[in-house]
């Protein structure tokens, strides 16, 4: 009786189950270098920004005075804070001339709810 050779498909599945049994890492991410800095987080923002009125008019409603105090905002975090004055000056805005049976150019829909609701 002739002996049957083995057969190669047998092979190749048990490759592919251990390729998909290894597991696969992400890249770490990568931290993005700066270089060393060339202020320290003492340094005041009035001496850095003196020619910037507009920088000073921000630290100022932050209440930041160093270096180290404006780090801890995020950009959005700054023009989120910035811009709230304005979105309830832009609301008391609104109710005013709702009161008054008027609204602002494609506001009827913000009168109309607030004249009925009170």
């Amino acid at each position: 009786m002739p002996k049957k050779k083995p057969s190669k498909k047998s092979a190749k599945p048990a490759k592919k189950a251990a390729k998909k049994s290894a597991t696969k890492r992400k890249p770490a991410a990568k931290k993005i270098a700066l270089g060393r800095p060339t202020v320290t987080a003492e340094e005041k923002l009035f001496m850095l920004f003196h020619g910037d009125y507009e920088a000073r008019q921000v630290f100022e409603f932050l209440r930041v005075e160093t270096v180290a105090d404006l780090e801890q905002f995020s950009p959005q975090e700054i023009i989120h804070r910035l811009s709230r004055p304005i979105r309830e000056t832009v609301d008391r805005i609104r109710i005013a001339l709702a009161t008054k049976n008027r609204c602002l150019a494609g506001d009827e829909e913000f009168a109309a709810s607030h004249k009925a609701s009170s």
